[in-house]
């Protein structure tokens, strides 16, 4: 998967037009912000997870931590983040470029209540180079709706 299928699956929006691609990395949430000339919290990094055998996507603000309580007490498993190759394999787009857009098929996504203070978010879009600003409401559309959780900390209003 990657950047190609991101841009397959934005196309059926007309947004493929939309996606930015640098010739810098902005593989960590420092790095597209600088880029992306905007604050780190407004980077929608999306974090990967195993839970009941199958891959778990939250897409949180850049300045939010998950919590590993909030995490246990909404999933009912320990907060285990998914090496390198699991994501690529379960979620279909590399650790840098992993996004909630053209994942492979029972990844499930979930939105962090932390990104609801913006009126627009950056995410990834399938590759460490790439990235699309949307409004919350495109998000919560190109997610297919994802359910809203409360899983993180270390952000605030």
């Amino acid at each position: 998967m990657g950047i190609e299928q991101v841009k397959a699956f934005f196309k059926q929006y007309n947004k493929d037009v939309c996606i930015r691609e640098f010739d810098v990395s902005i593989a960590t949430v420092e790095l597209a912000a600088a880029a992306l000339n905007c604050e780190p919290a407004r980077i929608a990094k999306t974090l990967s997870f195993m839970g009941d055998g199958h891959a778990i996507l939250i897409v949180t603000a850049g300045d939010a931590k998950v919590d590993n309580q909030k995490f246990k007490a909404r999933f009912a498993t320990k907060a285990k983040m998914l090496t390198p190759d699991e994501v690529i394999e379960l979620v279909g787009h590399a650790v840098g470029g992993v996004c909630p857009f053209a994942v492979k098929d029972g990844v499930a996504i979930y939105l962090d209540e932390s990104l609801k203070r913006f009126k627009t978010v950056f995410p990834a879009c399938g590759s460490s180079n790439s990235a699309i600003e949307l409004t919350i409401e495109e998000l919560e559309q190109y997610t297919n709706h994802a359910p809203w959780v409360d899983v993180c900390k270390g952000w605030s209003i």
